[in-house]
């Protein structure tokens, strides 16, 4: 998870930028299950990037590869100098209806 900072006057550019770089960089990522951009629904709030991999080593493979760097090569898109905290978690267990 990536919380990302923005600033309300910059939202619906970032989130065009934002989604235009995960449709070009993400696709056929090896272990890439998902990935998502939320939209805060209240003021003052980041938005959220989830990332799901299968593995670990799937994750650190894409830390180092050429995608990851094309989708954080543009420091003058929207957003991608706005302060971000990235947070990373192992699945325990999924229920599903």
């Amino acid at each position: 998870m990536n919380r990302i900072d923005v600033p309300a006057e910059d939202a619906k550019a970032f989130e065009a930028t934002f989604m235009e770089s995960m449709r070009a960089t993400l696709a056929g990522v090896p272990g890439l299950r998902r990935s998502s951009l939320l939209r805060p629904t209240e003021e003052g709030q980041p938005y959220v990037s989830t990332m799901e991999f299968d593995s670990r080593a799937d994750f650190i493979a894409w830390l180092r590869s050429d995608s990851f760097k094309a989708a954080h090569s543009d420091r003058e898109a929207p957003g991608m100098d706005t302060p971000s905290a990235i947070e990373q978690y192992e699945e325990i267990g999924t229920i599903e209806s």
